[in-house]
């Protein structure tokens, strides 16, 4: 009977004592209550009933956000989430400085959220969301160190806006692309008046070209499959008419 008890109380003790952690787990020794140290990974021994030991992973941690109100500088009310990227730096700091660093975290991210959203107006919101990620990934690792948590990446995932907020931000997508195909058109036109104007110059500088312009528009009429018939009369006739209206002016 004793050997059964003593047999007992040894499986006891091995069980008890000797813990395994792996390699991205840390153990926070607590000895009577107090913190010795941080031991890890590997086989490690503790002294039953006295030492207790909590785990804590330094694998990364990748935490949704949820959808939270925002009413932007401008009075647009949206709906934002967002996701973190964040590891335990510190296993002691993240153990008895704060009660449930993932609970804590999250809960930071989210009135971080709010804040730094609200701060800045739609537009801005829309176009910088690299500007607002590191704007939040900064915050969050300065109020985060304290517990032993370094927050490496935020990402701003999705922005819900209202119905009426996008149909009026496809109503000046629309008038915008519009403007657009005015001002090229307008463009066009200018071009096209500057090279007419250019063509006038160099034909009143060589009557020339004017009668082989007339010769190549002759060409292209006739070749064009119709039963128009043409005849073609000299410019030179027109010219008697021309002189007397240039004197006349």
């Amino acid at each position: 009977m004793f050997y059964i008890l003593a047999l007992v109380l040894i499986i006891f003790f091995l069980v008890s004592a000797i813990k395994v952690l792996r390699e991205y787990e840390r153990g926070v020794i607590f000895r009577l209550g107090r913190v010795i140290k941080t031991k890890g990974p590997g086989l490690i021994i503790l002294i039953p009933i006295i030492d207790k030991m909590v785990k804590v992973s330094l694998r990364l941690v990748t935490m949704d956000v949820p959808p939270q109100d925002v009413i932007t500088r401008d009075n647009v009310s949206v709906k934002v989430n967002a996701v973190i990227y964040f590891r335990v730096m510190d296993p002691t700091n993240a153990t008895i400085v704060v009660e449930n660093y993932l609970f804590a975290t999250s809960q930071l991210a989210q009135t971080t959220l709010r804040s730094v959203c609200g701060q800045v107006e739609l537009d801005e919101l829309l176009a910088e969301r690299d500007k607002i990620n590191t704007q939040l990934q900064e915050i969050l690792d300065k109020h985060t160190d304290p517990w032993g948590i370094k927050v490496t990446t935020v990402e701003v995932k999705h922005i819900d806006l209202p119905q009426e907020m996008q149909r009026a931000m496809a109503r000046q997508a629309e008038a915008e692309r519009e403007r657009r195909a005015k001002v090229i058109n307008a463009e066009g036109e200018f071009q096209a008046a500057a090279r007419l104007a250019e063509a006038a110059g160099i034909i009143e500088v060589h009557p020339q070209a004017l009668q082989l312009r007339y010769l190549q528009t002759l060409k292209e009429i006739s070749t064009s499959g119709n039963s128009t018939t043409l005849f073609p009369i000299p410019l030179d006739l027109f010219k008697p008419f021309f002189s007397k209206r240039e004197k006349d002016a």
